[in-house]
């Protein structure tokens, strides 16, 4: 459940992970999300990602085919402190600066989460689909920062 909604500016910072392609399509983000989510904790990733600042979880959502509707790229990393050169099998973004809408979210994981997005599917108008991302951190709550005009 979405308890709490702010626009902040967030400066330009770095992810680095492993990622995959997948579409909201016949339920296939969930399939394709959730192996890259048992993925990354089985092989605990977190303590390999070279230049991470700290042990949050990101999960980005970027280069949007469409919007929500068409196919689009789930990276799930840990932020990290600059540019890097990584294995083949990982990925690196860079989170542009801007205006982003915060949906903080409570409750059950992951259903809170997957109700969240549904949510923010039918009602999030102002929408840039540049780059969006979860932080999972020590708090029980998961924040979505959406990119948006």
């Amino acid at each position: 459940m979405i308890t709490k909604v702010e626009i902040v500016s967030v400066p330009e910072f770095y992810v680095a992970g492993i990622r995959v392609r997948t579409s909201n399509e016949n339920g296939q983000s969930q399939n394709d999300i959730g192996g890259l989510w048992t993925r990354f904790m089985s092989e605990g990733l977190v303590q390999k990602i070279p230049g991470g600042v700290s042990d949050d979880i990101y999960s980005v959502y970027t280069d949007y085919e469409s919007d929500h509707n068409g196919a689009y790229t789930v990276i799930l990393g840990c932020k990290v402190d600059a540019p890097l050169t990584l294995p083949a099998d990982f990925a690196f973004i860079t989170i542009p600066s801007g205006k982003y809408e915060v949906d903080t979210v409570d409750g059950d994981m992951p259903a809170s989460i997957m109700e969240a997005w549904r949510q923010i599917r039918h009602t999030a108008t102002n929408r840039k689909y540049t780059a969006d991302f979860e932080v999972y951190g020590a708090e029980n709550s998961v924040k979505i920062y959406l990119a948006v005009r």
